[in-house]
């Protein structure tokens, strides 16, 4: 309905340097996609279409970015010569409750892979900004996301938690997933051969979003120890708090030198937050694209999902409350295993606090 609308506004002469804000998903797919963007463009500049995506307007989100680009600690390290590979999991732990028509229509990776949790990535990989250009974070995102490697379907589990199909408005054998995990590779100087696991599905153990970058060990163990290949790490909590974690290891006390892996942790409460929507929608109002998706980047989104859309891949039964299927443990294989979010315990607040 989204392009019957606007050129129902178009014809209705209201359409003269209005903005229109388009709710996601933006498109069934890539072709869909392409056609609405043509619908709008004939009434609408590029300038005054906003392509909303909630996440974008998360505080955590946009600390995600700021703590890369403000420390300079990190940059150095932030590339294929020490990270060893990145994991991005957004958990809930309830199912798709009355919203089954419509959820059976997109499922998991229509939902929030091919747009939150790769709009995520994009913050997180990046390049920074350059220039005064008001367009200069989405040419950095953009450029991004048209270097992720299209993913191959060799790389994809999906599953669907017991008793989905029960649930109203869903189809009688539905296929759909609610829970997706994929392997995925950006071709870049930066990012060449680190691979990036995402995974997110419903009715699972908790609620929560989660972004892990998990850095290599030094090329010999100073101590002679057997340390675990994810010992060194950082962990950005999105959701539902916000928090980052420093994973690090610590000498036992005593004589011997050995250690323990611990976590240094920073963290804050959502509820000081703009709310996401809020955020957007002044920005909207005030003709501040950069936080929405552009015309370019949701093609490049679209593009990386497009081998895996619908039914290329097998369909795997979980039991409600578990991580998933089996198939995503060996999914993640020798890069594993998966981080699992778990309750944070806050150590330390957040300045604002």
């Amino acid at each position: 309905m989204f392009g019957v609308v606007a050129a129902g506004i178009a014809k209705s002469s209201t359409a003269k340097e209005a903005r229109l804000v388009i709710e996601k998903p933006f498109g069934h797919d890539r072709e869909s996609a392409k056609e609405l963007n043509a619908t709008l463009r004939k009434s609408f500049p590029e300038e005054n279409i906003f392509r909303i995506d909630h996440f974008m307007g998360k505080e955590p989100v946009q600390n995600l970015m700021y703590t890369r680009f403000a420390n300079p600690m990190f940059e150095p390290i932030w590339n294929r010569t020490h990270v060893r590979s990145i994991q991005i999991t957004m958990a809930e732990d309830f199912g798709v409750r009355d919203r089954g028509a419509f959820y059976d229509a997109t499922g998991a990776n229509r939902d929030v892979l091919q747009n939150h949790l790769l709009q995520v990535l994009a913050h997180l990989v990046m390049d920074p900004p350059t220039g005064e250009e008001s367009e200069a974070l989405r040419d950095q995102k953009s450029s991004l996301l048209k270097s992720v490697r299209p993913i191959d379907p060799a790389g994809v589990v999906r599953g669907q938690y017991a008793g989905y199909r029960d649930t109203a408005g869903v189809r009688a054998g539905s296929t759909v997933e609610t829970y997706i995990a994929v392997r995925l590779f950006i071709e870049s100087w930066r990012w060449e051969g680190v691979p990036i696991y995402i995974r997110c599905g419903k009715n699972l153990p908790v609620t929560a979003t989660e972004v892990v970058v998990e850095f290599r060990r030094p090329p010999r163990e100073t101590f002679g120890e057997l340390v675990p290949g994810g010992s060194a790490h950082m962990r950005f909590r999105l959701g539902p708090e916000m928090a980052i974690g420093m994973g690090l290891r610590v000498k036992q006390p005593g004589e011997r030198m050995v250690g323990d892996d611990v976590e240094l942790m920073l963290a804050a409460q959502a509820a000081n937050y703009c709310p996401p929507y809020q955020r957007l929608l002044g920005d909207a109002m005030h003709g501040n694209g950069d936080l929405f998706g552009r015309e370019d980047i949701v093609d490049a989104q679209w593009r990386i999902v497009e081998p895996i859309l619908d039914n290329v891949t097998p369909l795997y039964t979980y039991a409600s409350g578990s991580w998933g299927p089996d198939e995503a443990t060996q999914l993640i294989g020798g890069d594993g295993p998966w981080r699992d979010p778990r309750v944070t315990k806050v150590a330390a607040k957040m300045p604002s606090e």
